[in-house]
């Protein structure tokens, strides 16, 4: 943990510092930056303050007077909500705490704990910002591992289709379950030394209609001539490495009917408007926030009409966790209004979702020395067909 990657956090938000809050360990944010053992005992409330310059604070209960042992700083001894508030009286200014209004992941201030911290004197704002600056942005090596984790799984579906179409090819063939394709994908991940967070997606038919389909709870086989939506995420396994995400769509027939045709021809289009859309922005010198990367995105599906078929986001930032701390692409869901920086890395993954199917391509595209780039070989343009 370096303090001065944290102050300079804090000075990219034009803040007067940032406050590190926990009781029970329900803050993992502040753990994980801090890097706090959530083993650690932590009965009693602590707070760390770090000015935006000059040495930082603990505040420790008398019971646990080593809870923040091995952070920079001075220590200073509360036993009473009555001491605690006269130390924390003698800061003033805006501080940066673990609160969103929109972004639920990281919102873990208690209301409570924050009308206590404002009656000290302290003007809280959002972390969301500060959090992306010290967690959420990749340096070129991390970029490098998550550009060799995306060429694996570009690698994995054309290896796992193969083997789907050899299948279908056979006259008696029998049955194959939907988690069976699921376990190839696992094997592959171990194969090459790879690790994941969640089970990856394989949903045939109307199973793609939920975006979070678990083959792995059924017994549901792989149907010919339906919808079949791949989802896998996965990283290498070295300290560090970053995750890379993406989703393809298949067609377990020789040729898509029109309206699944048109569905996708919808979800791509508006996948490569918000690559576009980052681009042109950044080769023009304009900002980007998420929201303003998802709102373009829904324009292209809702001008096709399928504006009651959306169901999430356009994207999410990625990092050493697939669902990273960085800015997501959302105007509507959790609305996302951080910049894309440089470093920023994220899924591009517009979805459609029916009663009789749904699907989603999804690439993940990443900033680096001011410019837009896109991951792996290169993105689905047409539906897989066997």
């Amino acid at each position: 943990m370096n303090i001065n990657d944290i102050q300079k956090a804090i000075s990219g938000e034009s803040l007067d510092g940032w406050l590190f809050f926990n009781f029970l360990h329900r803050d993992p944010l502040s753990d994980k930056i801090l890097k706090i053992d959530s083993s650690r005992m932590n009965s009693r409330a602590w707070y760390y303050m770090v000015p935006a310059a000059g040495e930082p604070l603990k505040i420790c209960h008398a019971v646990e007077p080593d809870s923040l042992e091995g952070l920079p700083g001075s220590t200073e001894i509360y036993s009473s909500r009555r001491g605690l508030l006269a130390i924390l009286s003698r800061f003033s200014g805006n501080w940066g705490a673990q609160f969103s209004v929109e972004l639920t992941t990281v919102s873990t201030l208690d209301y409570g704990t924050a009308m206590m911290l404002e009656e000290a004197g302290l003007e809280l704002k959002s972390s969301a910002g500060l959090i992306q600056r010290l967690s959420g942005l990749i340096d070129d090596a991390g970029l490098e591992s998550h550009e060799e984790a995306a060429a694996h799984l570009y690698q994995i579906v054309e290896l796992v289709w193969e083997r789907i179409t050899d299948f279908f090819s056979r006259e008696n063939g029998g049955t194959l379950l939907e988690k069976e394709v699921q376990k190839w994908i696992l094997d592959e991940f171990k194969n090459r030394g790879m690790l994941t967070e969640h089970m990856p997606v394989v949903a045939s038919g109307c199973n793609s209609g939920n975006p979070h389909y678990a083959a792995e709870n059924h017994d549901n086989p792989v149907h010919k001539d339906r919808v079949l939506q791949l989802d896998l995420w996965a990283k290498l396994d070295k300290q560090g490495s970053i995750f890379a995400d993406i989703s393809w769509l298949g067609y377990t027939g020789n040729e898509a009917p029109s309206d699944i045709s048109r569905m996708f021809y919808a979800v791509r289009d508006a996948r490569d408007r918000c690559a576009d859309f980052i681009r042109e922005s950044l080769e023009s010198g304009k900002t980007v926030t998420g929201a303003d990367a998802d709102a373009e995105t829904r324009k292209v599906l809702i001008s096709r009409g399928y504006e009651d078929l959306i169901k999430h986001r356009t994207g999410h930032g990625i990092d050493t966790e697939v669902h990273g701390s960085g800015t997501g692409l959302d105007s509507v869901e959790f609305p996302d209004r951080r910049l894309l920086l440089n470093g920023s890395c994220f899924s591009i993954e517009p979805g459609l979702y029916s009663p009789e199917f749904g699907m989603r391509t999804e690439i993940d595209g990443y900033i680096q020395n001011g410019q837009f780039r896109i991951s792996g070989p290169g993105p689905q343009t047409e539906i897989l067909t066997i």
